[in-house]
């Protein structure tokens, strides 16, 4: 065997590590890339969380615009973010669904009663399986859905005042939804940046 063979698997192994950091660096860790983005919202069937009697599916989030949120008593982020969700459901004619992930119904009802519960409906993913079909790497993580249930946004981490007037009020401007208690920022220019970045997207 010559010297340089030995080389061979150290040059391959430096090749992978490169390949690998420059497929999953991001601008942004709280926008990870989604295969669903621009797609349909999977089809589910998942139980009420009040209710499990009562089945919910894919068809109850068309209509119009939801926010779709997963959450966990478990998840210290998602208590951070609660208060902020409660002010969006207050204020702005934007439909919450609330996805329990990997979490106890028992649980997840008595922190609603403690907290407040901001979702017009709320599904258990006890074990997570509806999480797999979107993606999800942990809690929380939301998705904007256009009224045809097209997934155009995602967020991997809290949702708070700052994400909200930047990122999600734009979009909802672009899909008519009333947000005009909360609007405190430029939404002329941010809208025409979400215009553009879009365009950008399904360019590639």
């Amino acid at each position: 065997m010559n010297r340089a063979s030995l080389f061979v698997p150290l040059g391959i192994f430096i090749l992978i590590i490169a390949f690998g950091y420059a497929g999953f660096r991001l601008n942004d860790p709280h926008q990870l890339p989604s295969a669903l983005l621009n797609k349909p919202f999977p089809d589910f069937q998942a139980p009420m969380l009040m209710d499990p009697s009562r089945v919910i599916d894919r068809s109850d989030l068309l209509g119009s615009p939801v926010l779709v949120n997963v959450w966990a008593t478990w998840c210290p982020t998602c208590k951070a973010e609660h208060a902020e969700l409660m002010r969006i459901a207050r204020e702005t004619d934007l439909r919450l669904v609330g996805i329990v992930y990997k979490d106890k119904p028992h649980l997840a009802m008595r922190w609603l009663n403690d907290y407040g519960n901001p979702y017009d409906l709320v599904v258990q993913d006890t074990d997570g399986a509806l999480g797999v079909e979107l993606g999800v790497y942990g809690a929380p993580e939301t998705f904007l859905l256009d009224a045809a249930g097209t997934i155009i946004y995602k967020r991997v981490g809290d949702v708070n005042p700052l994400i909200w007037r930047t990122e999600m009020q734009p979009r909802l401007a672009l899909l008519e939804v009333d947000t005009s208690a909360t609007t405190d920022v430029d939404l002329d220019s941010a809208t025409a940046a979400v215009k553009k970045a879009g365009a950008a997207e399904r360019k590639d």
